[in-house]
């Protein structure tokens, strides 16, 4: 079978439609902010954030104005961060905005911590790190036993 040469390096981008453009556009420039992304563009209707590898897009919704997690389409969408220390601060942001946490900073499978967040219109969102302490056991020199 022949090998398609074409392969996908990156997400780009994801864009989102919101129900209250003013509201949703506040509460992503506070977030993003927090975790260190600039305004990309702004077109009026249309605004994105980067930091320089992922790009989010939110946009006013032009048909139905509710989302439900479990319908169809998008579950959650997951940000991952440095250190499970950015994770926690990340709650506190969320906790001193108001913002509803639905899933509290934990453990959630081996060497996976993450908190779970609702954006304005209910958009399931979410902070991560992975691997961090396997990593940390790797780096740790073994124990000489003469």
């Amino acid at each position: 079978m022949a090998r398609n040469k074409s392969r996908v390096v990156g997400i780009d981008h994801i864009s989102v439609r919101v129900s209250d453009y003013e509201k949703s556009k506040a509460f992503y420039a506070k977030l993003f902010a927090f975790l260190g992304f600039e305004l990309s563009d702004d077109y009026g209707t249309t605004i994105g954030w980067t930091n320089g590898r992922t790009r989010y897009w939110i946009a006013p919704a032009e048909g139905r104005k509710t989302h439900r997690i479990g319908d169809v389409g998008l579950h959650h969408y997951a940000f991952e961060l440095r250190r499970r220390k950015d994770v926690d601060a990340l709650q506190a942001f969320l906790e001193k905005e108001k913002v509803r946490i639905v899933d509290s900073a934990a453990e959630y499978y081996d060497d996976y911590y993450a908190v779970f967040f609702l954006d304005p219109d209910g958009l399931k969102l979410e902070g991560m790190k992975y691997g961090e302490m396997t990593a940390r056991r790797k780096r740790k020199p073994l124990k000489n036993n003469k």
